[in-house]
């Protein structure tokens, strides 16, 4: 099903953009884990823990689909124009990405070796990104599409916040390196882990803020020009 009045693409230049930085992430990202060696991790297995590793794998490989299928979830033309496309990209997104991706999320975050904020960090956000995508999944079913919107759009923040985690991280690491002597005693690992600490936590929350001050603008009505009723705008004749 297609729409005329679909938005074209190039009024919504964030798009491109965002898929471009999407593909970056994930073909940075991915690879390592396409060869099911543990020793190509970018995330070290604890010690003795044969089940983390697979279920890591598992876990970015749902996150890619969650990853890629968001991108056409949010885009306006898209979802206008193919109202049935919009749908089953909806359901892979939610079934085959978001939702077991968080569930495994929940093991591999509770095993992590960087530390207690770490992992509280990700506990934390494995459970907001379950929760809010099942809410949306609630609204779409109980047809509130506006707040399925609303919900579905915080639960796209998460599933990127992953990529903005990891650019927080290396900006913590230059920033606390000068400090490796004095802070942290030398100790380079703990270091890395405060530096990984801080993009766990500020990734989620920077992109969840910014998803909800773009809804509330999307929500505040355009106010008429001073001076200007608006029943008297109504009762103007438009000019040719």
């Amino acid at each position: 099903m297609t729409s005329s009045n679909a938005p074209r693409w190039w009024r919504r230049p964030w798009i491109v953009p965002l898929m471009l930085v999407a593909v970056a992430f994930l073909a940075f990202s991915v690879p390592p884990y396409l060869t099911l060696d543990p020793a190509e991790s970018r995330l070290e297995p604890p010690p003795g823990n044969d089940l983390y590793y697979p279920l890591l794998v598992g876990h970015v490989l749902f996150g890619t689909v969650a990853m890629v299928t968001a991108c056409f979830q949010i885009w306006p033309a898209f979802r206008a124009r193919y109202r049935r496309g919009h749908r089953i990209t909806g359901r892979i997104y939610v079934f085959a990405g978001a939702l077991p991706a968080g569930l495994l999320g929940l093991y591999i975050g509770w095993n992590t070796p960087a530390g207690p904020s770490v992992r509280v960090a990700n506990l934390v956000g494995s459970v907001l990104w379950i929760t809010i995508t099942i809410i949306g999944i609630r609204m779409a079913r109980q047809r509130r599409y506006a707040d399925h919107r609303r919900w579905m759009s915080r639960s796209f923040a998460l599933t990127m916040s992953i990529a903005l985690s990891r650019v927080i991280n290396v900006v913590a690491t230059i920033v606390l390196t000068p400090q490796l002597d004095t802070t942290f005693g030398g100790n380079e690992v703990l270091l890395r882990y405060s530096a990984v600490s801080i993009g766990a936590w500020l990734g989620p929350l920077l992109m969840l803020v910014i998803a909800d001050l773009v809804l509330e603008r999307r929500k505040t009505p355009k106010k008429p020009p001073s001076g200007v009723d608006a029943s008297d705008r109504r009762r103007t004749p438009s000019r040719v």
